[in-house]
């Protein structure tokens, strides 16, 4: 029975519930990115370079045949999903930039500091 206690602890913990969130919108994101990288990004790219269609480019080598096309979609498809988080995440560190950058009011002046300042000036008359 501790050891399931212990399991049930670990897996209602906030970081393995966002973890687990974080995989599922992961591979749905995944999911986006490959249908556009295979319909638009891809066709494109053929269009630019003659026509070719990447995933069907191959190469037999006897009886086994060697798909490199789709080694280089999926370096594309990787290529997509870096590019894209990289501008998300340099879109939310500018934001968090921004919330650390607003000046802060400042701090009020401790009453002794006051006290002493006002003796000073009267001082000074």
């Amino acid at each position: 029975m501790g050891m399931l206690k212990e399991f049930k602890e670990f897996a209602m913990k906030g970081n393995v519930i966002d973890l687990a969130v974080g995989v599922v919108i992961g591979a749905a994101f995944g999911a986006i990115v490959g249908a556009v990288v295979d319909n638009i990004i891809m066709p494109v790219v053929g269009i630019i370079t003659g026509g070719i269609n990447f995933d069907a480019l191959s190469v037999k080598v006897g009886d086994a045949e060697l798909k490199y096309g789709m080694a280089i979609s999926a370096a594309v498809k990787f290529i997509a999903i870096a590019l894209f988080l990289f501008m998300v995440i340099k879109a939310i560190n500018s934001t968090k930039k921004k919330e650390e950058a607003a000046p802060a009011a400042p701090a009020p002046t401790p009453e002794d500091i006051t006290l002493l300042r006002e003796i000073r000036d009267a001082l000074k008359k």
